[in-house]
């Protein structure tokens, strides 16, 4: 499948260029980015080609994989499925929900294959965890904890739109896509409320007749930071394991993924239409911690 990088940023040039440019099943054509010099530079470092036009780019790949901020995302993911590319997106799909809306009509109306990289479900030991808990059912509560120390430490993921948008919208994913396999769709958030930084903790009423509760935050004192799942239920207390891989792994996994959904049409469990809902979810939060019901 040939392939395109949009994008020049820390995950772009950490994660998705080495394996796009080192995985056996893709041709890596090309990369296009906001700043021409950036894309040269990645290109050149995994033998490919730089793109100062993103339609040049689209016209002559199958897939594109996209490592932009949300709001850029969601406007060249469509132009992308519109031009007959499976797409391989980051999270959230979208700044808004309208914005993901968008992406999952022009999915569905290109007829083209979405993944979105939430890193934890493309790791083999977490992915195999959600798999078995979604089976057993019975689950009465579950909380998580994503908490990062993006802004209080040294981090390269100190960019403008995670300033802008905080915890909620950028660890806040990776919390929903497992609790939400596992304890079903969210009904509705209960209750929202800030804390330090820019903590959130979030309550959530899920259709299967469980709550969820979610402590986020990217302003963690470093020594503070980590991640962490538990749900509690008919088969006892169960945790969220650690992987022995590492997101290059994962991401490379969300390629084969894709790859999968584009030959056999059947779409995958986190395609663009859960990557809506995972927003919409994120968006009724935000409305509550801003004071509206939700």
């Amino acid at each position: 499948m040939r392939i395109g990088l949009l994008g020049t940023g820390p995950w772009a040039q950490m994660v998705h260029a080495p394996v796009l440019s080192t995985h056996e099943d893709l041709d890596f054509v090309g990369v296009w980015g906001r700043r021409p010099a950036a894309a040269k530079e990645l290109a050149d470092r995994h033998g490919t080609r730089a793109y100062d036009d993103v339609d040049a780019l689209l016209a002559e790949v199958d897939a594109v994989a996209v490592a932009l901020p949300p709001d850029v995302q969601a406007d060249l993911a469509v132009r992308a499925a519109g031009a007959g590319c499976h797409l391989l997106l980051d999270k959230p799909v979208a700044a808004t929900a309208a914005g993901a809306r968008a992406v999952a009509s022009a999915v569905q109306e290109a007829g083209v294959a979405s993944v979105v990289f939430f890193t934890t479900r493309f790791l083999p030991e977490p992915e195999a965890w959600i798999a078995q808990q979604a089976s057993a059912g019975g689950w009465f509560t579950g909380n998580a904890h994503w908490l990062g120390a993006v802004f209080t430490g040294d981090s390269p993921f100190a960019t403008p739109w995670r300033r802008e948008k905080g915890a909620l919208w950028d660890v806040g994913p990776h919390a929903l896509s497992v609790l939400l396999p596992v304890l079903g769709d969210v009904r509705r958030v209960s209750a929202a409320g800030r804390g330090p930084g820019d903590t959130v903790h979030v309550v959530l009423d899920h259709a299967g007749g469980a709550s969820s509760t979610l402590t986020l935050s990217l302003t963690a004192p470093p020594s503070a930071s980590g991640s962490g799942v538990e749900i509690r239920g008919e088969a006892g207390v169960v945790r969220l394991p650690e992987s022995s891989s590492d997101a290059v792994t994962a991401f490379g996994r969300a390629a084969d993924a894709l790859g999968a959904a584009a030959r056999d049409g059947r779409p995958h469990a986190c395609d663009a239409a859960f990557g809506l809902r995972v927003t919409e979810v994120l968006a009724e939060a935000e409305a509550r911690l801003d004071g509206g019901a939700g």
